[in-house]
């Protein structure tokens, strides 16, 4: 039986186990798919020894990026991105494994938004830094959209905080996209901590959570007119991207 799997910390929030095994099970796959929940990036080395039926992998939280140095190749998007959440292992004749690195975040969010962006959607704010973030930042990039990450500590001169964002940079930043973990479940009730009343019917909202299905950001959105949607379909279209990945290796 074939295995893949998640690698991260933690992982009771993940989607991925129950999609790929439900899809396992429906199009009658001989594999399995395994939540590897690892407090170190260091524990991957082991994953892959005591695991050698494994086929792929996919990467969240907090090691997209972390994990690029174990790798043997990573493809040319997930090196620009500087990010990896899929890991295929190719096995050459002679069984050598080789991993290779891919990102699936940046194919499954420019699907996903890319029908919902009009012409006056020319600017975006991207709220977080982390591994998941740069690929939106380069996904809106690739869709002609100029991105500028908002983080609560500036760390770069063209990088906003939360405190920079008056009426003027809301006004002319017509996308916002939640890539922090603000607002997941069960902690429902928060929100990223952007101004809200400045929104409009010409803002579009798209938050990368899942759970709950209109977290608190989308919600205050959608109060103010603004179009609004949740990362359901991102996730679905990075894994059916992940799939592809590993049958191509």
């Amino acid at each position: 039986m074939d295995r893949y799997g998640l690698i991260g910390y933690p992982l009771g929030h993940s989607f991925s186990k129950s999609f790929f095994n439900d899809k396992f099970e429906a199009e009658g796959i001989d594999a399995e798919y395994v939540n590897f929940e690892i407090p170190s990036i260091q524990d991957f080395k082991s994953v892959v020894k005591n695991n050698p039926d494994l086929k792929g992998l996919n990467v969240t939280i907090p090691y997209k990026e972390q994990v690029i140095p174990f790798l043997d190749k990573v493809s040319d998007n997930a090196k620009l991105i500087g990010a990896v959440n899929v890991i295929a292992f190719e096995r050459n004749k002679s069984n050598k494994l080789r991993l290779v690195g891919y990102n699936s975040d940046i194919i499954g969010f420019k699907n996903s938004i890319e029908p919902l962006i009009l012409p006056h959607h020319k600017k975006a704010l991207v709220l977080g830094t982390g591994g998941s973030a740069k690929a939106i930042f380069y996904g809106l990039t690739q869709l002609g959209i100029e991105p500028t990450y908002v983080s609560r500590t500036k760390s770069s001169p063209d990088m906003l905080t939360y405190a920079e964002l008056l009426p003027e940079v809301i006004e002319s930043h017509t996308i916002v996209v939640n890539c922090t973990p603000v607002g997941m479940w069960p902690q429902v009730d928060i929100c990223p901590d952007i101004p809200y009343h400045f929104l409009t019917d010409q803002h579009l909202l798209y938050d990368l959570l899942y759970n709950p299905n209109e977290t608190l950001f989308m919600k205050q959105g959608r109060e103010r007119g603004a179009t609004v949607k949740n990362g359901l379909e991102m996730l679905l279209l990075q894994a059916f991207a992940s799939w592809d990945f590993w049958q191509a290796s």
